[in-house]
């Protein structure tokens, strides 16, 4: 198969099996009783054990590379713990108070903040493409949230915040990551991200005292949010990027939001609104907008 049709494929499945760990966790809240301070920490924990394990069978000594040095271990802990960790905590808190195409949909606002990012970093005014996206964004998650009506919220508003968090995170490990991605091999990267999430978020909120034991359909719950959520769409999704890169990732990442959406609708009976839809492509425009190679949108203004 060749690549232009294997990457999107890949990016796209791996966007598509993030939306169904999410509709997944979303059950797992409203059906199973369960409490995102409680998932998060055991989550992380069993996709960090797994992929390091994985790691020392497939690299060895190099699974503990990024600890030899200081700079690349404080790296590693900002982008593992401040970016990826925070990011799935604020993800599922989201689902939990909202559902899983909200949280998604808010996650999918990463590129806005991370364009900002990069503003301020090389110290350059938006663009006008750039300044339309975010008008569009804006306006996308106004209908999400009032449906056309700013007196009446269709969102709790901590579902809102913890959504933007969440995607306030995702910029700070995509800006973080540095070197880290590149000197050392994702798996390691990623599995020493979701382990210290597991241990900070643990012992912040103290797991253990939640007293909570799953049911079989909990546990068949959790295998589907670790190995899904995590391992495959994690591998699919990165290795699409690969092959057809970041800008067009993105666009083939709203998978994520969309079978979040779906799935959500059709089996756990969420309400999807026309309001909803015409937000979910207003964001759908913004990630098309900024993902336009530099040059193209540079000469068009």
């Amino acid at each position: 198969m060749k690549d232009s049709v294997k990457g999107p494929l890949l990016t796209l499945f791996g966007g598509a099996c993030w939306g169904l760990s999410g509709s997944v966790g979303q059950y797992l809240f409203t059906a199973e009783g369960m409490d995102s301070r409680w998932l998060v920490p055991v989550r992380l924990g069993l996709a960090g054990i797994i992929l390091l394990v994985f790691s020392l069978i497939r690299y060895g000594k190099k699974t503990f590379a990024p600890w030899q040095h200081c700079k690349s271990a404080l790296r590693l802990v900002l982008y593992g713990l401040a970016g990826v960790s925070f990011c799935q905590f604020f993800y599922f808190t989201t689902i939990q108070l909202s559902t899983a195409a909200i949280a998604t949909i808010l996650q999918s606002l990463s590129p806005i903040i991370i364009l900002f990012a990069a503003c301020l970093i090389a110290k350059r005014r938006p663009t006008g493409i750039e300044i339309l996206a975010t008008l569009l964004a804006l306006a996308g998650v106004f209908l999400i949230s009032t449906h056309g009506d700013p007196a009446h919220l269709k969102i709790a508003p901590l579902a809102l915040l913890t959504g933007f968090l969440c995607a306030f995170c995702v910029m700070i490990y995509n800006v973080s990551a540095g070197s880290l991605t590149t000197d050392h091999p994702v798996a390691v990267i990623q599995g020493w991200s979701f382990l210290m999430g597991s241990i900070f978020f643990l012992l912040v909120f103290r797991a253990w005292e939640f007293h909570y034991v799953p049911s079989p359909i909990g546990w068949l719950g959790i295998a589907c949010v670790v190995l899904v959520g995590n391992v495959i769409a994690f591998v699919a999704y990165i290795t699409g990027v690969a092959l057809i890169g970041p800008e067009k990732g993105i666009l083939y990442g709203f998978s994520e939001p969309v079978s979040a959406a779906l799935i959500s609708a059709v089996f756990m009976h969420t309400r999807f609104t026309l309001f909803d839809a015409l937000g979910f492509a207003l964001v759908f425009v913004t990630l098309v907008l900024i993902s336009r190679p530099k040059k193209t949108v540079e000469a068009e203004l």
